[in-house]
């Protein structure tokens, strides 16, 4: 996911938590050691190790990590698209229906699965008459700053609406705002969000507040060089993005859109992610954000031998300042993983190699 989409996308994880990542289990190690170099690994560990990079960097020691990991005799390679999921009705064994590339479906019989199908970006509806509809450019060509001048008239007046104060609408108003500086000088962009105030990670002795939910790295820059409270109007940022009010309420947004997104000749929904929908077919669950397993929606028992995690099914973790957050980064779910899969084992399936 992250070299289809996410490589031009600054990160906001220093090169050192990505290097930690890379290390975190002994079958990485291996890896790193039988690898040639240069590699994703060497790549990284020759970065600032305090300095956030490119996600080209995360990308590159995940496809190191991978191509090594194919190599160990202990693992199996199957590439194909996973189609269902269901309980075998011989053995307390699952079954997943996989499509090959060759378009067959074959399946795979495990006594555990543990779902990791990542995320794609929300969208929200739009209370806009019929044929007054901005045409949409998809979040994940937007952020890609190769690929975002493609759907933007550069020789015409052009207003793109951003919806959105996440940091993918950050990010993407940071790119909208660079593109208006070189090849897109006709470009202009309105900013629809329900916030006042953006949300920062805050460094403390220790820990982070808003570790998950606030801005870092060049997300967090471009917010508050730009866009915090006044700077917008002062910057050279306000010639180009302005900030249009949603707060107030369902039916004031839907006043500003009304208003001002009607006037846009695009517009980009950067509201967030959903999880890519995996369950099992012939039963009702809900995951586990402290386990890392699934219990059924009926009896509330834990469904045994089915697991989550990645960006899909994240720990659920609470700050010392009290607030309860999804952990999300590849060192984070590494570090779920570590204290969970000893407790699945030890849950009487078989042994799992990590």
């Amino acid at each position: 996911m992250i070299n289809k989409h996410y490589r031009e996308v600054p990160s906001n994880t220093i090169a050192q938590t990505f290097l930690d990542f890379g290390t975190g289990f002994e079958s990485f190690r291996r890896v790193a050691k039988a690898s040639s170099e240069p590699n994703g690994l060497t790549e990284l560990a020759a970065l600032e190790p305090k300095s956030t990079c490119s996600l080209h960097y995360a990308g590159d020691m995940l496809q190191t990590l991978t191509n090594g990991l194919l190599r160990d005799n202990s693992v199996v390679g199957l590439e194909g698209a996973a189609r269902r999921l269901a309980r075998s009705k011989v053995s307390s064994d699952w079954i997943v229906t996989f499509l090959a590339q060759n378009s067959r479906e074959f399946d795979l019989v495990a006594p555990i699965v543990v779902c990791c199908p990542g995320s794609n970006p929300k969208t929200v509806e739009l209370p806009l008459p019929r044929g007054r509809e901005p045409r949409e450019i998809p979040l994940l060509e937007a952020l890609k700053p190769s690929r975002l001048d493609y759907h933007i008239n550069k020789d015409a007046l052009t207003s793109i609406g951003v919806i959105g104060a996440s940091h993918s609408a950050i990010l993407l108003l940071r790119n909208l705002f660079n593109l208006s500086r070189g090849s897109h000088p006709h470009l202009t962009v309105k900013w629809f969000t329900r916030h006042k105030e953006l949300k920062y990670a805050q460094y403390m002795d220790g820990w982070i507040l808003h570790d998950n939910t606030g801005l870092k790295g060049v997300a967090a820059d471009f917010g508050r060089q730009y866009l915090e409270g006044d700077r917008l109007a002062q910057s050279g940022a306000g010639d180009v993005i302005t900030r249009v009010d949603c707060s107030g309420g369902p039916e004031k947004e839907k006043e500003a859109f009304l208003r001002d997104l009607t006037r846009c000749d695009s517009v980009v929904h950067a509201v967030g992610f959903e999880k890519l929908a995996f369950t099992p077919d012939d039963i009702d669950v809900e995951f586990d954000d402290t386990t890392g397993g699934f219990v059924d929606s009926a009896t509330r028992e834990p469904v045994p031998g089915l697991f989550g995690a990645g960006i899909a099914f994240p720990e659920k973790v609470t700050d010392r300042a009290g607030n309860v957050e999804h952990a999300v980064g590849l060192f984070k779910f590494m570090k779920f993983l570590k204290r969970v899969v000893p407790e699945w084992v030890k849950a009487g399936q078989k042994p799992v190699k990590v």
